[in-house]
C-alpha cells in the first residue's frame, strides 16, 4: 500500500505540474546513465511556450463572415457585433531599434518623420552618396555626391506598375505602388445546356517590390508581392517594413462564398517574375474582426523583410477599414471612424455618436500580434493626432461639425493605458471649433483649433489620469502642421486669416474668417501658462499653397544648420485689394529657403524654382500645377537638391546659385 500511495502521489504531482505549467512546453529527457540503484530517473526540462496566444476574435466559419458582409450591404451601416468580452494581451513585444541606413559619414538630411527610429516611405531618399527617387513612373538612381560628379546611374522602367513610395536599407530598396490585372474565371451559367463561361475579374493590387541595389547601374528585382486593395501607409523599423492595405469584398457572383469575397494575394521571387496564381489572402476562419466595426472592408497588416528576401511575409487580416496609422518602435495603432447609425425607421440609434476605434498590434522583428482594441469619442485629423508615451496612448479628436448650429463641435484629448482603456480625458475643448493640428511632445501636448482665430492650447499630460490645459494663445490664422524647434519652441505652418465682416456673417448665419496666404510662426511655450508668438511671416495672398499643409514629408528643417525649406505655390494680388476674399494671381512655384533662429526668426535666404520662365503662370487659371513644381528638398553637405516630376536640381546651399540640373526626360 505504501508503494502504491507513492506511485499515486507521484502521478498527481506530475499532473499538477502539467496543469500549472500548461502555458509551457515540457520535455522529458532521460539522463545518459538512467539506472541508479535500480531506479529509473527522468529529467523534466521546462521550455517557454513560443506559440502565439491568439486573442483576436475570429469568424467561426465562412458562412458567418459572408453573413456579416451581407448584413452590412443590405442595412447600409449595419455592424457585425457578436458581443464578446474584451480580451487584451498585456505583454508588449520589443522591436529592435532602427539601424542607421547609410555608412556615409557625410552630413545629409533624411525624411521628416514622426517618431525617431521609425522611418516613413517617401518619393525620394538619400544615403549621402546616392539619391533614389520616383520620376515619370520610373525608379531613378543618381550618383549624388560630389556635385561635380552627379549623374543618373540607372532608370528602371516599371511596366504595369505605378510606383508610389520607397524605402532604402543598406543595399536594398523597397517600392510600393499599384498594378492592375485581369483574368477570366469560370462561372456556371444555368441554361440549355448548362455550361461554364469565363467571367472577367479585374484586380487592382498593391504591389511591393524588393530590389538589390548593390549594382546601382543595374538594380535586380528580388521579390514581388501583390495584395488586392489600396495602400494606406507603411513604417520601417530596422530591416522590417510594416504596411497596411484596405480591401473591399469582391462580389462578382450571385451567392458568393467566403473564398470569393476575400481579397487576393500572390508573390514571386527572382528577376524572371514567374508569378504564382492569385489565391485568397487568408482562410475564412483565420480572419479576425474588431467590434463594433462595420463589416464593409478588410484590413491587412503585413510585414516584409528588406534584408532577407526568403523570409515569409507576415500578415494579419481583419474586418474593418483603416484611416490613420501611428507606429512606435514597439506597437502599431490603426484608427478607424465609426459614424452615426440609424435604425430601420431612419432614426439615430441610442449610441449614435461618431467614435474612433483604435486597434493595437505589437511589432517584433517582422512579427505582428494583435494586442487589443479601444475606443474614444470623435474623429481624428491625421497620424499626429496619436502618440505613445510611458506605456500610454494619447489621442486628440473632434466631434461634431463647425457648421452645425444645433450642436456645436468640440474637441477632446484622451489618455489610454496599455490595454487601451481610457484612464484620462480632457473634453469639450474649444466648443464650436475643430482641430487643425496636433503635436505630442513627452509630457505635453499642443493642439491647434480654428474657426476664425487660432487658439494654441498647451496640454499637461504629466498625470495620465488628469490631462489639463496649462495655457493658450489666441492669434489670427492657424497652423496645419506643428514641428518642434526644441523642447520649448514650436514652428507652426498654416494659413493667415482675416475675420469676415458682420453683415456677411449674419447673412450666412455662421461666424467665420477668410483664408489668406501661408503663415509661418515660431511659438515660445517655455512659460506654459502664457505661450507667445515670437515671430511670424506671411507668404503671398489668398490662393498661396504648400504641400507641407497636407504632407509633413515636404518639410525640411535642420536646427544645427538654421535651415528651413518649404515648397510654395505663390499667389499675389496685383494692385489694391478689392475684397477680403480676393484671390491672387499665380506668380511663382518653388522652394523658399530660410535661415531660422530664435534670435532673428525667419530670414529669407532665397528661392529656388524649376520653372525657367513665367509662361506656365501666365496660362494658369483658378488652380495651378505643373510637372516642374518642386515637391521635395534635401541636402548633402553644402548642396541643396530639389525634386519635381521633370528634374532633380542642385543649388549651392549658401548662395542658392544653380549648380546642375538632371532632366528626367519625357
Amino acid at each position: 500500500m505504501r508503494f502504491e500511495n507513492k506511485v499515486i502521489f507521484s502521478i498527481i504531482f506530475v499532473l499538477s505540474i502539467l496543469f500549472i505549467l500548461s502555458a509551457r512546453e515540457i520535455e522529458i529527457k532521460q539522463p545518459e546513465n538512467p539506472k541508479i540503484n535500480n531506479i529509473t530517473e527522468f529529467k523534466i526540462e521546462i521550455k517557454p511556450n513560443n506559440k502565439k496566444i491568439d486573442n483576436l476574435p475570429r469568424f467561426k466559419s465562412g458562412e458567418e463572415l459572408v453573413k456579416a458582409f451581407e448584413e452590412a450591404r443590405t442595412q447600409g451601416r449595419e455592424i457585425f457585433a457578436e458581443t464578446l468580452s474584451p480580451r487584451v494581451a498585456k505583454t508588449l513585444a520589443v522591436a529592435e531599434q532602427a539601424s542607421v541606413q547609410a555608412s556615409s559619414t557625410r552630413d545629409f538630411s533624411e525624411t521628416n518623420i514622426q517618431v525617431a527610429g521609425v522611418d516613413e516611405a517617401d518619393i525620394i531618399k538619400t544615403d549621402g552618396d546616392y539619391i533614389y527617387t520616383i520620376a515619370k513612373s520610373n525608379l531613378v538612381i543618381v550618383k549624388a555626391y560630389p556635385a561635380s560628379d552627379v549623374d543618373t546611374l540607372s532608370t528602371t522602367k516599371l511596366n504595369n506598375f505605378v510606383p508610389n513610395e520607397l524605402f532604402i536599407h543598406n543595399n536594398r530598396l523597397l517600392l510600393f505602388g499599384y498594378s492592375n490585372y485581369n483574368f477570366d474565371e469560370p462561372v456556371v451559367r444555368i441554361g440549355e445546356p448548362i455550361r461554364a463561361v469565363p467571367y472577367p475579374r479585374y484586380v487592382g493590387a498593391v504591389s511591393v517590390k524588393l530590389y538589390d541595389i548593390s549594382d546601382k547601374e543595374n538594380p535586380k528585382l528580388l521579390r514581388t508581392v501583390d495584395f488586392e486593395g489600396n495602400y494606406l501607409t507603411s513604417r520601417k523599423i530596422g530591416p522590417d517594413v510594416y504596411f497596411v492595405v484596405n480591401s473591399y469584398p469582391h462580389y462578382y457572383k450571385e451567392n458568393s462564398s467566403c473564398e470569393n469575397i476575400i481579397p487576393l494575394y500572390r508573390e514571386s521571387k527572382g528577376n524572371n517574375q514567374e508569378f504564382k496564381d492569385f489565391n485568397p489572402i487568408s482562410k475564412c476562419t483565420e480572419i479576425g474582426y474588431i467590434e463594433p466595426i462595420q463589416a464593409n472592408n478588410f484590413i491587412t497588416i503585413a510585414s516584409i523583410s528588406m534584408s532577407n528576401e526568403n523570409k515569409a511575409i507576415e500578415k494579419e487580416v481583419i474586418v474593418g477599414s483603416g484611416q490613420n496609422v501611428y507606429a512606435s518602435l514597439e506597437n502599431l495603432y490603426i484608427a478607424q471612424t465609426t459614424w452615426s447609425r440609424y435604425n430601420e425607421f431612419g432614426k439615430l440609434t441610442e449610441d449614435s455618436a461618431e467614435k474612433t476605434i483604435i486597434t493595437k498590434f505589437a511589432l517584433d522583428n517582422g512579427k505582428i500580434k494583435y494586442l487589443g482594441t479601444g475606443e474614444v469619442k470623435g474623429r481624428i485629423l491625421n497620424q499626429f493626432s496619436m502618440d505613445e508615451f510611458d506605456n500610454h496612448f494619447r489621442i486628440a479628436t473632434t466631434i461634431g461639425e463647425v457648421w452645425d448650429r444645433n450642436k456645436k463641435s468640440s474637441n477632446n484629448v484622451y489618455v489610454l493605458d496599455e490595454a487601451l482603456k481610457v484612464v484620462g480625458s480632457l473634453e469639450d475643448l474649444a466648443p464650436g471649433e475643430k482641430i487643425y493640428s496636433v503635436r505630442f511632445m513627452g509630457k505635453k501636448g499642443y493642439v491647434v483649433t480654428f474657426k476664425k482665430i487660432d487658439p494654441l492650447f498647451v496640454i499637461d499630460l504629466s498625470d495620465h489620469e488628469k490631462p489639463s490645459v496649462l495655457g493658450k494663445l489666441k492669434i489670427p490664422g492657424y497652423s496645419d502642421y506643428i514641428h518642434p524647434y526644441d523642447e520649448t519652441h514650436l514652428i507652426g505652418i498654416g494659413k493667415d486669416t482675416v475675420e469676415a465682416d458682420e453683415n456677411l456673417k449674419q447673412q450666412r448665419e455662421i461666424d467665420f474668417a477668410w483664408y489668406r496666404g501661408i503663415k509661418m510662426a515660431i511659438f515660445d511655450v517655455s512659460d506654459v501658462e502664457h505661450p507667445i508668438e515670437m515671430y511670424k511671416v506671411v507668404i503671398g495672398d489668398r490662393g498661396t499653397d504648400s504641400p507641407v499643409l497636407r504632407d509633413h514629408k515636404a518639410f525640411l528643417f535642420d536646427k544645427d544648420k538654421s535651415l528651413l525649406v518649404i515648397p510654395i505655390t505663390l499667389a499675389e494680388i496685383k494692385g489694391e485689394r478689392s475684397s477680403p476674399y480676393q484671390y491672387g494671381e499665380f506668380t511663382f512655384q518653388g522652394a523658399y529657403v530660410y535661415d531660422i533662429t530664435l534670435e532673428d526668426g525667419f530670414d529669407l535666404r532665397g528661392r529656388v524654382t524649376h520653372y525657367d520662365d513665367d509662361e506656365a503662370f501666365k496660362k494658369s487659371g483658378y488652380y495651378f500645377g505643373g510637372d516642374s513644381s518642386i515637391k521635395r528638398s534635401l541636402y548633402i553637405e553644402n548642396v541643396l537638391y530639389t525634386l519635381s516630376d521633370n528634374r532633380l536640381q542642385l543649388n549651392d546651399l549658401d548662395k542658392l546659385e544653380r549648380l546642375k540640373v538632371l532632366d528626367f526626360g519625357n
